[in-house]
């Protein structure tokens, strides 16, 4: 099959009529559906299909038990409403170069392997990148088993529900331990390939970044007969909070985001009693993201006490900034740099990423680097998220030849 037939046939899979935007929810049906397509790409081209502990998928091209494998793959699920790019495109440009290889003909040295990983985004459970974490021991299974999603669902049941084992699930060593490399294709999340005018990019290094959940509790009571005087309004608290996020990320030159929000009672007419909102903040080093998650918390503190209201800060999930192997991420310039008759031709640009990946968990346990394609818009986690057909096409080129550079030596 070509890219874009594997495309066509994954668009419609738990799209939104309404939205346009996807809603890939782990151990959802959409989910089933899309772990249905990974498997029949992995069988229609003889690749050995394997469902890990933790329900992440691979496709195994040469014996895995040989070792020093490299692997590429992304994810399938998404965020709520989001894009079609950000994880598709770096599974089905998987499967696509591995067809470009075999139509060069190449004899591979070393095993190759695809993998599409489990719940990256986070988006039922509240925690990114679960079946990664899971596999690399940095979430353990009694973590694991308190994950809920907004209906009380644990991560247990869910997998239960969707017809897998949960017993399984935990640090998965023997499996990472054959991976000699792995190369994660992705769509930019932002403009600086579009700006530089190059259509495929290598990653240096991903951002610290993290979540943390603000619980402001005040009193409940009538909107229509509650003099402002007499209130304990959680909301207020609650909306200069996000105002003082983006003023302290403006400050530091760096990114902060509430953009999930919960409200008890949530009444038109009443006064909430609760309002718990979840911050996002990312930032280039560890130094900035502490000075800025620290200046929102005094804020909202003094915001708090000023409206009678009581205040809990619980951080929910934390990566530290990973610099992508040096000596893996200079050897995917090396190869993309080249020309056809092996002379150097060109520089491909590295950028940096706020973004978080699979990638980036694996990075501590295995070498990984990334591969970006150019987005126009910038635009991501959202229907408007693109990239161009022939964008597409030179990022499966460039994944092609990494993987022959890396597998074929």
């Amino acid at each position: 099959m070509t890219f874009h037939s594997m495309w066509a046939e994954l668009l419609p899979i738990g799209r939104s009529s309404a939205s346009g935007g996807y809603r890939r929810f782990a151990w959802t049906g959409a989910d089933t559906d899309c772990r249905a397509w990974f498997r029949a790409q992995a069988e229609s081209r003889g690749l050995r299909y394997e469902l890990d502990r933790n329900g992440n998928q691979w496709a195994w091209l040469g014996d895995p038990a040989e070792g020093d494998a490299v692997v590429t793959g992304s994810h399938l699920d998404s965020v709520p409403d989001g894009g079609a790019f950000d994880g598709p495109l770096g599974v089905v440009s998987s499967f696509a170069a591995l067809d470009e290889l075999r139509a060069r003909h190449v004899e591979l040295t070393r095993p190759l392997a695809i993998v599409n990983f489990g719940d990256e985004e986070g988006a039922r459970f509240g925690l990114a990148c679960v079946g990664s974490r899971l596999a690399a021991g940095q979430l353990t299974v009694e973590q694991a088993h308190r994950l809920t999603d907004g209906d009380g669902i644990t991560l247990p049941q869910a997998m239960e529900r969707a017809g897998y084992d949960p017993d399984t699930i935990g640090p998965d060593p023997e499996r990472l331990s054959r991976i000699g490399a792995f190369v994660e294709l992705h769509v930019e999340q932002g403009r600086a390939l579009d700006l530089s005018g190059d259509q495929v990019g290598i990653a240096s290094a991903i951002w610290p970044h993290g979540r943390w959940r603000f619980d402001f509790r005040g009193e409940a009571n009538h909107a229509g007969t509650t003099r402002l005087v007499d209130r304990r309004d959680p909301m207020l608290s609650y909306a200069e909070t996000v105002l003082a996020a983006r003023r302290e990320a403006q400050l530091a030159g760096a990114v902060a985001t509430f953009g999930k929000i919960s409200v008890e009672p949530n009444g038109v007419n009443a006064i909430p009693s609760l309002v718990r909102g979840w911050l996002d903040s990312r930032a280039a080093d560890q130094a900035t993201l502490d000075t800025v998650v620290t200046g929102v918390e005094k804020a909202a503190r003094e915001y708090a006490e000023a409206q009678g209201v009581e205040l809990d800060v619980v951080r929910e999930s934390f990566t530290p900034v990973v610099e992508f192997e040096h000596a893996l991420r200079d050897e995917l310039a090396r190869i993309l740099g080249k020309d056809r008759e092996g002379a150097a031709a060109l520089t491909v640009p590295v950028l940096g990423t706020g973004a978080g990946h699979d990638a980036g968990i694996l990075s501590g346990t295995v070498p990984t680097a990334m591969l970006f394609v150019r987005n126009p818009t910038g635009v991501s986690h959202s229907p408007a998220e693109y990239a161009a057909e022939d964008d597409c096409e030179a990022g499966v080129t460039a994944l092609a030849d990494v993987l022959e550079g890396l597998a074929c030596r």
